[in-house]
């Protein structure tokens, strides 16, 4: 992962824990930052779908198709609501037992904003690296690396 999406991800998940509320700027903002998918040629039901529930305040139902539409892989794993919070768990194997999935666990007083910073961690877990695919190779090698022409080996 570049270092620019690693400051943007680290800068919109504090954003999301400091939140008291989903705005549609906000949910604009999130979208803008971590979809790949979204507006998409192929998946235009769905990408109007999320648009509907935003224009309509549903902020839950908004992040729950923000993860259906940018991460399929992942799935909703446990909501729940203790102590004034909301606890949310996304994972990719959920029928595994808890001590041997590897969920993103996350925590909010609000119940959208709990949905959308496991979101923004799955993606940021997701995000593919940014390297080039043939290795790098040094071009100051030292003297230790020198050629060497070998005319008969036999």
């Amino acid at each position: 992962m570049s270092l620019y999406a690693e400051h943007t991800s680290a800068e919109l998940g504090d954003r999301l824990r400091d939140a008291y509320a989903v705005t549609a700027e906000f949910m604009a903002d999130i979208i803008d930052q971590t979809c790949r998918r979204f507006p998409s040629a192929g998946q235009s039901g769905k990408t109007a779908h999320v648009e509907r529930l935003i224009r309509s305040g549903a902020w839950t139902d908004a992040a729950l198709a923000l993860i259906d539409l940018e991460l399929p892989q992942w799935q909703v794993r446990r909501l729940v609501y203790d102590e004034g919070e909301w606890h949310c768990a996304l994972s990719r194997t959920r029928e595994l037992p808890d001590w041997l999935d590897q969920s993103i666990e996350t925590h909010h007083a609000d119940l959208a904003l709990a949905i959308l910073a496991a979101y923004v961690e799955a993606q940021r877990i997701a995000a593919p690296e940014t390297r080039p695919s043939v290795p790098a190779v040094r071009r100051d090698a030292g003297s230790f690396y020198e050629p060497l022409f070998v005319d008969n080996i036999g």
